[in-house]
């Protein structure tokens, strides 16, 4: 199993691709071992619609980029590569720093981030949550 101590340098660039949004969104965690980054666009269940987060895990460090979730048509032109590191709907996880696929997320975020800026996403995810909730 790898030492958590390796993930120190995959951990701060993971996080470091949620940094430019950072000001227009509200940290909620910024530990050694987790990040967490909401919208400040409050759901109809009274909860601020997430972002992302970065934790570090036992054998792997973790990007959750839930605009991904959300809005999976962002994930038409990923790369086979990166595909391969998905686990669940919005999660990366990697042992080691890995620049191309790194430079594949912060193109992945910069969109969710736009289309999550955009009103008719916003209400549409609304209505989504609504039905979910019946």
């Amino acid at each position: 199993m790898p030492d958590r101590s390796d993930f120190t340098k995959v951990f701060e660039e993971l996080k470091s691709i949620f940094k430019p949004y950072s000001k227009k969104m509200d940290v909620v965690q910024d530990t050694d071992d987790y990040y967490l980054l909401n919208t400040r666009i409050i759901m109809r269940n009274k909860r601020p619609l997430a972002f992302g987060m970065v934790r570090k895990g036992k054998s792997y460090v973790s990007f959750h980029l839930m605009s991904v979730y959300a809005l999976p048509d962002l994930l038409k032109d990923m790369s086979p590569e990166l595909k391969k590191r998905m686990q669940g709907m919005s999660c990366f996880n990697f042992k080691e720093v890995d620049k191309e696929l790194f430079s594949e997320l912060k193109k992945l975020t910069k969109a969710g981030a736009q289309r999550f800026s955009d009103q008719k996403v916003i209400e549409r995810l609304h209505m989504v949550q609504e039905r979910g909730q019946k």
